[in-house]
């Protein structure tokens, strides 16, 4: 008598189960392109700007140079699509550091001084 209960109570759960699914929309899914994804994916050259504009160090900058962030923000969200990529362009071009002659030559001062400290014998087959 109680298995024909648990029978009775699982097949009403199982049907219950299968109706709910039943009504439930199906997933659709599309294959998309590569540029597609990138597009929806990269912030576009106003966004980055406006994230440079957020930092601190570029606000206190900004301030010293006697800007006001807020009209620096307004100026870029008023800037056409190309003039925003041109800017960005501009700002990427700009050197952050010192070029790779210069840190070429500080590695060879430091394994000379190396060298002739006694610390590593690189040059010994020179």
């Amino acid at each position: 008598m109680l298995t024909g209960i648990w029978k009775g109570a699982v097949i009403s759960l199982v049907t219950v189960l299968l109706v709910t699914m039943s009504l439930l929309p199906a997933a659709r899914a599309a294959v998309i392109g590569t540029d597609t994804y990138l597009t929806a994916q990269t912030p576009t050259a106003k966004e980055q700007l406006q994230t440079v504009l957020d930092r601190d160090d570029v606000r206190a900058r900004l301030v010293s140079l006697g800007v006001d962030p807020d009209q620096a923000r307004a100026r870029v969200a008023a800037l056409t699509p190309a003039e925003a990529l041109q800017l960005q362009n501009r700002i990427d071009a700009l050197p952050a550091g010192a070029g790779a002659l210069e840190v070429i030559g500080i590695v060879f001062l430091i394994l000379l001084i190396l060298e002739l400290t006694g610390i590593i014998n690189i040059f010994h087959k020179i």
